[in-house]
């Protein structure tokens, strides 16, 4: 019997609710998962029902209504502790850069969108490469290397073998190299690949994959000439 409802947007292209579902399903929540597809007629009046701040994702959990992927991850560490590195020094540092990803890389985001569709990433894959977004994945992989320099040894992960909330929170910035195949360095390509393969990512994929094609809208399906 499920104890809440976790409201996300299209998982073809809803970037904030793939970290917040993350967060959700790594601290094992029995909730019920219901999609308000975005860009259509009905979908302001829909996330207005159920969201405070009229975006998704949004938790209701036992009584409590918690929206923003950011707050949804800080509850879900809250009734399950090991979604943070257990080390003081390497919590504060995931806690750092999940607040940079939260807060920032607006280069990156309008340059390169979270697109799953294949079809889309045939025809995106090496367009869309702005200084800006440059300027964001040079950062976003200087990120990546002194993490998992300092912290992530004898793992794939940012933190070694367990996949975190940092690692939740980057997600959709995978998906998007996946997508738009900026250059990068082998190491940052092996986590790519270790982050597409974990298996809640391939849940993700795969529901993102049997969405209706009515979802796909023409503002995140049009690919950048």
């Amino acid at each position: 019997m499920a104890d809440g409802t976790l409201w996300i947007g299209t998982r073809t292209f809803s970037s904030w609710s793939l970290r917040g579902w993350l967060a959700v399903r790594l601290a094992g929540l029995a909730v019920e998962e219901v999609v308000i597809p975005l860009d259509q007629p009905e979908t302001k009046a829909r996330l207005a029902e159920v969201s405070p701040s009229g975006m998704v994702p949004c938790l209701s959990y036992r009584g409590a209504l918690v929206w923003d992927s950011l707050a949804i991850a800080e509850f879900c560490a809250e009734l399950a502790p090991g979604l943070w590195p257990s080390e003081l020094r390497a919590r504060a540092h995931a806690r750092s850069i999940v607040a940079e990803m939260h807060a920032g890389f607006r280069g990156l985001r309008s340059a390169m969108w979270m697109n799953l569709d294949s079809r889309f990433a045939e025809q995106a894959a090496g367009k869309q490469r702005t200084p800006e977004a440059l300027a964001d994945i040079a950062r976003i992989e200087t990120i990546w290397r002194t993490t998992r320099a300092r912290f992530g040894d004898g793992g794939p992960f940012l933190f070694g073998e367990r996949f975190t909330l940092a690692d939740a929170f980057y997600a959709p910035v995978v998906t998007r190299f996946a997508t738009w195949r900026p250059e990068l360095a082998e190491e940052s390509r092996a986590y790519v690949r270790a982050v597409l393969d974990h298996p809640l990512m391939r849940d993700w994929y795969a529901a993102a994959a049997a969405e209706p094609p009515a979802w796909k809208t023409t503002k995140y399906m049009t690919v950048p000439q």
